[in-house]
């Protein structure tokens, strides 16, 4: 029995993301930081700047797609630099910035043309961006949107 009950232990271990836990950050970021780094990081995908992007990711990211499908700051950059998902256009809608200390949540809606391996699609979202200040800068760290009913 206490082979079975290790065994099943075993399998159903979770296993802690690479990134979490505590993070160091740095100072205190402001709405006009937290909103000028959305707006370079909009530029770094249409654009396809991999490394722009590579400065402004945090690590640790975790970016979920209105999809579900969730990235990395690897995967993500990775499926943007090999053309397989292209943004076309990213129009932030509405948003509010609230700050906390060094963590500044963006929630809002947006409207991206986005090109998914070789199809268009036009996603009209709601979404929670958050950015922390960091030592190497103000680093975007997750991302959660929802398609719009």
């Amino acid at each position: 029995m206490f082979n079975l009950v290790r065994g099943l232990t075993r399998i159903f271990v979770l296993r802690v993301a690479p990134g979490s836990g505590p993070q160091e950050c740095s100072g205190t970021i402001t709405v006009d930081e937290a909103l000028k780094a959305e707006e370079a990081r909009f530029k770094a995908q249409m654009s396809g700047d991999g490394a722009a992007m590579g400065k402004l990711f945090g690590e640790d990211l975790v970016y979920i797609h209105s999809s579900t499908v969730v990235d990395t700051k690897k995967s993500f950059i990775e499926s943007i630099t090999s053309g397989n998902v292209k943004y076309r256009s990213m129009h932030q809608g509405e948003s509010k910035v609230r700050t906390y200390g060094a963590i500044a949540i963006v929630t809002g809606s947006a409207k991206f043309e986005v090109t998914v391996k070789g199809e268009n699609r036009t996603l009209d979202l709601f979404y929670h961006a958050v950015w922390a200040k960091r030592i190497a800068g103000t680093q975007f760290v997750s991302w959660q949107a929802t398609k719009k009913a």
